[in-house]
């Protein structure tokens, strides 16, 4: 049973209405996806259970109600009842890039983004990528009863932003509930916005300007045990964290990726080979105001097994978006997509800055283009929530899973493979 707001309309699950939506393609092949038709269910309107995603209608507010849907369930490898180890959390909307916390009240709460088809076409920008709002799930435990929870906030809510809110993420001190975002303003450029509310779920109150010095997107805000808060960011391509590699952005058309740094032609190595340091993502001590920084931000560096910087040209380790912070025993666990290679990888160090020294794959590519993860901890196990597009087959119409992740002793992660039937 999932409870949901009144205000997110369900005339049909999302699951029965569309059905699973395949189009033969599989992200282990790293191929680029590109635009597809839609399908006959979208262009008729399928199930105003994704807040009207057709047509790019938001929903309001309201109160809670129930409706049946699929529990997560997870079927053995080599199962004939499904290729994937996991079903979505919920099947009513379209959700992804999921942050997992598990607040002092011992639920579990979700921060995703939420995924809506604004009938754009795809490219490697992700201008297809159209959210304008944020909705909170939040449960007892994992596989139990869903709450779709209602808008927590609006894109016409906040002052500065524009469009494209983006992966979101959450902190919470002192009584009071922080989300953090990102959104291109009215120029097109992605800065991180801070929302204030009283509730886990929101309603929340965006600050009326973004939080001074900070640029791109996919924001993380990680508790540290000293009580520490540190916010962890960054995304290339249409991250546009390659447009700040000098401080300061650059609109250059020529800087829509960071494939620059793979060229040769533009390396400073005498053999002509490509030997740029890979783009980092970035950390800043956050103020006791929880909404700006209290430093401007550096570099966290990720290392190889030799302690050299990874290499732009080393897609399948490089940083691409999505930082993710854990600190288990005394070592900190910094993971990330690699983007284009479709991987989730992980680095550990000794502190919150790094350096970090790459250790190796979390999650294997799902069905889909991208990636996004977090990981929690419940109940003494370790979970790692994920995104791919099991019930659209289209890569920005996604849906929220979680699986349970094996730590072994010497402090490693056994990687995920979301679909062991394939």
């Amino acid at each position: 049973m999932i409870h949901v707001g009144q205000g997110v309309t369900l005339r049909t699950p999302l699951a029965q209405s569309c059905g699973s939506g395949q189009t033969g393609e599989h992200p282990r092949q790293f191929q680029k996806k590109y635009p597809r038709e839609k399908t006959e269910c979208e262009k008729t309107g399928f199930a105003a259970a994704t807040l009207a995603a057709c047509s790019g209608d938001a929903p309001t507010t309201s109160t809670e109600t129930e409706v049946a849907a699929p529990p997560v369930e997870t079927v053995e490898a080599g199962s004939t009842e499904s290729k994937y180890l996991n079903e979505p959390l919920v099947s009513e909307i379209f959700t992804a890039d999921p942050s997992v916390h598990v607040w002092d009240d011992g639920r579990i709460y979700v921060y995703p983004s939420h995924d809506y088809d604004a009938g754009i076409p795809e490219d490697d920008l992700g201008s297809q990528y159209a959210m304008r709002d944020y909705i909170v799930l939040s449960m007892d435990e994992v596989g139990g009863e869903v709450t779709i929870h209602d808008v927590a906030l609006d894109v016409d809510d906040v002052a500065w932003a524009a469009q494209q809110m983006w992966a979101p993420d959450a902190a919470h001190k002192d009584g009071k509930y922080y989300l953090y975002f990102p959104a291109k303003d009215a120029d097109g450029v992605f800065h991180i916005g801070a929302a204030v509310s009283a509730s886990p779920t929101g309603p929340f109150t965006a600050e009326p300007e973004p939080i001074e010095g900070s640029y791109s997107m996919d924001p993380t805000v990680y508790e540290d045990t000293d009580g520490e808060y540190y916010m962890y960011f960054g995304g290339i391509w249409g991250g546009q964290l390659q447009r700040w590699a000098t401080g300061k952005y650059n609109a250059d058309p020529n800087l829509n990726t960071d494939l620059v740094n793979d060229d040769p032609l533009t390396s400073d190595d005498e053999a002509g080979q490509p030997d740029d340091v890979a783009l980092m993502p970035k950390i800043a001590k956050m103020g006791e105001d929880m909404v700006s920084f209290a430093e401007a931000p550096k570099d966290v560096m990720i290392l190889d097994e030799h302690g050299d910087p990874i290499k732009a040209k080393d897609h399948d380790r490089r940083f691409f978006e999505a930082a993710w912070m854990n600190k288990i025993g005394d070592t900190y666990y910094l993971s990330y997509s690699t983007g284009d290679t479709h991987l989730i990888v992980y680095a550990t160090g000794d502190n919150p800055y790094g350096p970090f020294t790459y250790q190796g794959v979390i999650n294997q590519p799902v069905e889909g283009w991208t990636n996004h993860h977090s990981i929690f901890e419940h109940n003494g196990k370790y979970y790692l929530a994920y995104h791919d597009v099991q019930l659209s087959g289209k890569s920005h119409l996604r849906n929220v899973k979680i699986a349970e992740l094996t730590l072994n002793e010497d402090g490693t992660f056994d990687p995920v493979d979301p679909m062991p039937g394939e």
